[in-house]
């Protein structure tokens, strides 16, 4: 039978190597999983106060469905949130949907068409490359300096053609925990707007950063065509429940986009409507869990990074935000990264990502951590990591 092309270009690396996991651990031995970045399978929880919201929005009978475009006083309250970060948006730019993913894929399906190019941070987060081929686009991975954060300009401006669409900025950023300074996104949406390229932006980290304060891509944007995507499934700890956002900046140029993009809302009906009102409390409740949540990850930022750095072969930048570390394998007896982490897992039962899933111009020749676990499970990890590279 039959079956599209398009799929033939969706990979997702982080999923994808479970089903090698899952036959390690059926001939018996234990796996620790480093491969996910989903802090509720490592012991953190939603607060009590937007578990209760969801669960009185269901016992009031809000189980209908809701608007396309979301509850009307979440879209607000998001609004509010992404003013306060200089973004030039209103209720009617917010539109809610089943996290990230979904926003992505209404974006590229959008804006994408065969043969179209849309430049990405390499590496990238999988989704992005899967979503350009899956709409009949080109992924094209540009460079970034990992140890200072900085995306090589020049490198961009040379890979920009008259098929060039977007450009797409993850900051902070999956899997390498780069964080783009004021400058650099200056430098990026002035760019964008002399080629006249949509600015597609992901912030769904924007609170987990430990070293700088984080810099917003609303506060340069201006009235330049900024898309920007988050959710609540990474700060907000609702990683499950999958609800995200597209917010439109205030620019004449996105209007074809924000009157045709909402088309595609109304087709999927709409949004979980008892998690948008949990979502619209983890907005307006007390926000003292994130600090805490973000100080537990930055002792354990520090940890990994300094193990690896001990480790002969290994070497890592110190990411500035999320809850990922991206060695580089100095010294790789294997013929690819890939080989490297599936022979990690047969050896030990550690599960990480190989860095060619998050692009192979860039992410080729490292590996992904995640950092999520309690130390004693990062220590146990890094103690086997260690001996498998001895």
């Amino acid at each position: 039978m039959k079956i599209s092309k398009k799929v033939a270009g969706v990979e997702y690396a982080i999923r994808d190597i479970v089903v090698a996991a899952r036959q390690v651990e059926r001939q018996g031995k234990k796996i620790t999983y480093l491969n996910i970045g989903d802090p509720i399978q490592y012991g953190f929880q939603p607060p009590q106060n937007v578990k209760e919201a969801m669960i009185k929005s269901i016992r009031e009978g809000h189980n209908y469905y809701a608007q396309s475009e979301g509850l009307p006083e979440l879209r607000e309250a998001i609004a509010i949130k992404e003013k306060a970060k200089g973004l030039s948006v209103s209720t009617d730019d917010i539109l809610i949907t089943n996290g990230v993913s979904e926003a992505l894929d209404m974006v590229m399906s959008s804006i994408v068409e065969e043969g179209d190019e849309v430049l990405l941070p390499g590496p990238y987060y999988p989704p992005y490359a899967s979503y350009v081929r899956l709409h009949g686009g080109k992924p094209v991975e540009f460079a970034v300096d990992l140890k200072n954060s900085t995306p090589d300009i020049d490198d961009i401006k040379s890979k920009i053609t008259p098929k060039t669409v977007a450009i797409c900025l993850i900051s902070p950023n999956n899997p390498t925990g780069a964080v783009f300074s004021e400058k650099s996104l200056k430098q990026l949406v002035g760019i964008a707007n002399e080629h006249d390229l949509y600015i597609i932006c992901d912030e769904i980290y924007d609170q987990i950063v430990f070293d700088e304060k984080f810099t917003g891509i609303g506060k340069v944007s201006g009235n330049s065509p900024v898309i920007l995507l988050n959710g609540f499934s990474k700060v907000h700890l609702m990683s499950g429940w999958r609800i995200g956002y597209i917010a439109f900046n205030n620019s004449p140029k996105l209007a074809p986009i924000r009157e045709n993009l909402p088309k595609l809302a109304r087709v999927r009906i709409s949004t979980n409507l008892p998690v948008q009102y949990a979502a619209l409390e983890s907005l307006r409740g007390p926000q003292g869990y994130v600090s805490e949540f973000v100080s537990e990850l930055k002792e354990r930022r520090d940890f990994v990074v300094k193990r690896l750095n001990s480790i002969p072969g290994l070497s890592c930048s110190n990411p500035k935000g999320a809850f990922y570390a991206f060695p580089k394998i100095e010294k790789n007896p294997y013929k690819t990264d890939q080989e490297f982490v599936m022979e990690l897992l047969r050896k030990t039962g550690v599960l990480t990502v190989h860095g060619s899933g998050f692009g192979t111009q860039y992410g080729s020749g490292h590996f992904r951590i995640v950092f999520l676990p309690d130390l004693n499970t990062l220590d146990f990890a890094l103690n086997e990591i260690e001996k498998f590279c001895q």
